[in-house]
């Protein structure tokens, strides 16, 4: 089972960093994604947006919600998948990577959803 580098951040951190920053930290996890790839442990790796939409089917109906989500204090804001099995070398990872500094990383391995 692969294992996935979540990077969990605050709401709103990138527009208060600014754009000169924000190129800084951007460099600094392009930098981490090719050293993952020079050891041969980088499956797929992006960033992602702020702006989501919610989908939920229910009764033969479909549900939008369009972002962003009062509820939320946290977005997804990029992953890193790992070609490893071993959570303890996907931690040993997490905690190299530099969004550690100013977000979460979060740990999960991918697979099926029964297991």
């Amino acid at each position: 089972m692969p294992q996935m580098l979540l990077i969990v951040e605050p709401l709103g951190q990138r527009a208060e960093r600014g754009r000169a920053a924000g190129e800084v930290v951007y460099q600094r996890m392009v930098d981490f994604a090719a050293e993952l790839q020079r050891e041969g442990l980088l499956l797929g790796v992006n960033s992602l947006g702020s702006a989501a939409r919610r989908l939920s089917k229910r009764d033969g109906g479909a549900q939008v919600w369009d972002g962003p989500f009062a509820e939320a204090k946290e977005m997804v804001g990029g992953y890193f998948l790992l070609d490893t099995e071993d959570p303890e070398v996907a931690l040993a990872w997490a905690e190299r990577c530099p969004a550690a500094e100013w977000a979460t990383v979060e740990i999960r391995g991918v697979g099926p959803c029964y297991l």
